[in-house]
């Protein structure tokens, strides 16, 4: 099925694009960041297990358990802090 994967911040410098469209044969956000993991270079990097990461499904935080469908926008991106 086809997403697109949006990245934010510190990931979008590291993988160097702010979006690109993938074919997965994933169900789950975990199982499409592994997916991207496998890829190597940045995206290995960046979306390394124990990097600390934040996902969004279709513009709602959800966890990596989070179940997609055709069409989803996936969104990777570093925690935020404020003041």
């Amino acid at each position: 099925m086809k997403v697109t994967v949006k990245y934010f911040a510190s990931i979008r410098e590291a993988i160097g694009r702010p979006s690109e469209l993938r074919d997965t044969a994933a169900a789950t956000l975990a199982e499409l960041r592994d997916e991207l993991i496998a890829l190597g270079g940045a995206h290995a990097e960046t979306l390394a297990r124990g990097q600390a990461v934040r996902l969004a499904l279709n513009q709602v935080m959800v966890d990596e358990a989070a179940v997609f469908t055709e069409g989803a926008e996936v969104a990777f991106f570093p925690p935020v802090t404020g003041g």
